[in-house]
């Protein structure tokens, strides 16, 4: 068996013990051996350890950092760590410092979270200690900001699950995302509201569209979601073409496009 985690520690016990018998934690797979723990990525799960790259920490560090295609990842819990690699923990320690590198402070919230009462700050808590050009963010309404919500926060782009709300948006549940839980919203989502407030006080576009108009155009926006490369700039939001402001076009107007809620035709 493996060491079990150290008393001074008790979020790390805790998640050793969960390991049974084998944990995934986002897109790592993680597995206990007879005296080590092995890490990989879940998608190499089935591959033999002799075609995977031995990783050191810091090695961890700098994989955390880019995508396959070499871009930044301003967000670590993005679903876009590249394969190819396995690490082996031969200490509690050891996995507590990996995961550390791969998803930081992902074990103490994970634990923080099952406490009786869990240190989460939902939106409009977070929102309104804000000061400076962030302020803004307090004037969404609950359904625009649950919008911005579903769009930062969509699988695409985060494998956290969200445990904070906006009233009338429910809390995600671990099928959808993953073990690691979101206890506050991050500053990617913080700006993308701030964009949205500064978008829904522009002037307004007479335009108007059929509902075929607009499921094609909501449709294009899938598509180009689809076919971006992973990680490609999603936290410019000030870019028109930002994938999470595509997402928030998707929430904002899909409705619309099904006929619910949708003006009359």
């Amino acid at each position: 068996m493996p060491p079990t985690g150290n008393p001074a520690n008790p979020a790390l016990q805790a998640f050793i013990s969960s390991i049974s018998p084998e944990k995934v934690w986002a897109q790592v797979l993680i597995q206990p051996g007879e005296r080590a723990f092995t890490l990989r990525h879940i998608a190499d799960r089935d591959l033999p350890l002799d075609q995977l790259k031995c990783l050191s920490i810091p090695d961890l560090r700098k994989l955390a950092m880019h995508t396959a295609f070499g871009q930044f990842r301003p967000l670590r819990s993005s679903p876009d760590l590249p394969r190819g690699w396995t690490f082996t923990c031969d200490t509690p320690e050891e996995l507590w410092r990996a995961l550390q590198e791969l998803y930081p402070g992902s074990i103490p919230d994970w634990f923080a979270a099952r406490s009786p009462n869990p240190p989460i700050t939902h939106y409009r808590d977070f929102t309104n200690r804000q000061t400076g050009m962030y302020r803004i963010a307090q004037l969404l309404s609950d359904d625009h900001a649950a919008n911005v919500a579903r769009a930062a926060c969509h699988s695409r782009f985060c494998l956290k699950q969200r445990l904070w709300t906006v009233p009338g948006l429910a809390p995600d549940s671990p099928a959808e995302k993953s073990a690691i839980p979101c206890l506050e919203p991050c500053a990617i989502l913080l700006e993308l509201a701030r964009k949205t407030a500064r978008i829904e006080q522009e002037d307004k576009l007479g335009v108007q569209f059929s509902r075929s108009e607009l499921q094609s155009f909501l449709a294009a926006a899938e598509a180009a979601l689809e076919n971006a490369q992973s990680g490609d700039r999603t936290a410019n939001v000030a870019l028109a073409a930002n994938p999470r402001r595509l997402q928030l076009l998707l929430e904002k107007f899909k409705k619309y496009a099904a006929g619910q809620d949708g003006p009359e035709e």
